[in-house]
């Protein structure tokens, strides 16, 4: 059980070096302690500290007592703060040469066995995702579902691709971490506050920061954040990324971090496909190619139940007793036609098909009130990955 007055100190020296965690845990483990950290002489703290010395000051009894109030505050929520000096702290984020001195936890389990049962897999990229990307995101987060082993699917909760890893993730019974940047009472974006409810009550769910209560979105903050995610995690996945956006970043400190890193590879020409098809080429990452060989890649086991339905067989044994043969075929075609163009929008369908747009319109609606497509407010078409 950790002393409370060092949790305190801990909680202090946690919210003083949150944007240079390295130099806070130098100075805690020269010192021995956190609350050693407070009784140091300040001039020989800020020689510890050199570049970062104006941080010194901040180490003083208003630092504890605001610390103190924090943890009074969370000791009334299903929140915790777990500091690096407590046996709950992620095994894997406390081997990082810059972990936070604590995190906020709110989960449904105890963080004791939060961090232990599931290896812990990272499931990221850009918020423009394509029609391909959210695809594939599902059908990656499904196929872990399907190993023998059971992942828990870590993201970051914001648009795109995190908040598709994460829903997938709770359809197909994993559990999955939402890792903010903002403190743990602030759900950005609120748009996603019902997904976020619901990973924490999940058992082997857990909402996950470093920031203090109250901590609002920043900037900066996302890249702090990004750190965590690929600290938590064994391996990342990198669904899609520009040249340059958080999904490169968190590829880059899975690299540092030794964590195995695997990209979806895109088109050439594809501007969302840039960063994965460059972390490829340059090695630093491994295609994913086949879901099953993934699967044994993360030591997950094997799949037990293999993907890859025939999806022309099963649109023509839903649609065959609702319609006519002839209409059945040209519903099952038209499906193709979305499988094999991505993104295809009805205009581009009448183009491809050969038809009016009456009746690609029809054969699109059947296709998405049976659960086989969806369709955008641009009209875009896309696969529903529980069909495929």
């Amino acid at each position: 059980m950790m002393d409370y007055d060092e949790t305190v100190c801990l909680c202090a020296l946690n919210k003083i070096f949150g944007f240079v965690p390295q130099k806070g845990r130098r100075l805690y483990e020269y010192a021995g302690s956190a609350a050693a950290v407070f009784g140091m002489d300040p001039e020989e703290r800020r020689q510890c500290l050199g570049s970062h010395a104006p941080l010194s000051d901040k180490i003083c009894p208003a630092a504890q007592e605001e610390a103190e109030e924090e943890l009074r505050r969370l000791a009334h929520t299903d929140c915790r703060f777990v500091s690096l000096a407590d046996e709950a702290y992620p095994p894997l984020l406390r081997e990082c040469d810059d972990p936070p001195l604590g995190l906020y936890v709110r989960s449904a389990t105890d963080p004791a066995a939060l961090f232990v049962k599931r290896p812990a897999i990272a499931v990221v990229g850009t918020r423009k995702i394509t029609p391909y990307g959210a695809e594939w995101c599902r059908r990656i987060v499904r196929g872990l579902s399907e190993a023998a082993v059971k992942p828990v699917i870590v993201s970051g909760l914001a648009f795109g691709t995190d908040i598709i890893a994460h829903k997938t993730a709770l359809e197909n019974g994993l559990p999955t971490f939402g890792v903010m940047a903002t403190g743990i009472d602030v759900i950005y974006p609120r748009q996603h506050r019902e997904t976020a409810e619901r990973l924490a009550a999940l058992p082997g769910g857990a909402l996950l920061t470093d920031y203090p209560l109250d901590s609002q979105p920043e900037p900066l903050a996302f890249i702090r954040r990004n750190r965590i995610i690929a600290g938590l995690s064994k391996a990342v996945i990198l669904i899609e990324s520009r040249l340059k956006g958080g999904g490169l970043i968190t590829a880059r400190f899975a690299n540092d971090y030794n964590r195995d890193l695997f990209a979806l590879p895109g088109r050439i020409d594809d501007e969302c496909s840039q960063g994965c098809n460059l972390l490829i080429r340059d090695n630093r990452a491994e295609p994913v190619t086949d879901l099953a060989d993934l699967v044994g890649k993360l030591n997950l086991g094997t799949v037990l139940h293999r993907q890859g339905k025939d999806l022309r067989d099963e649109a023509l044994r839903r649609f065959a007793p609702l319609l006519p043969p002839e209409k059945a075929r040209a519903v099952t075609d038209l499906l193709m036609l979305v499988r094999q163009y991505r993104g295809i929008t009805l205009d581009q369908l009448c183009r491809k098909a050969g038809k009016p747009y009456p009746a690609v319109s029809e054969e699109a609606r059947l296709l998405e009130n049976e659960g086989f497509i969806s369709i955008d407010l641009l009209q875009r078409c896309a696969l529903n990955a529980k069909k495929v």
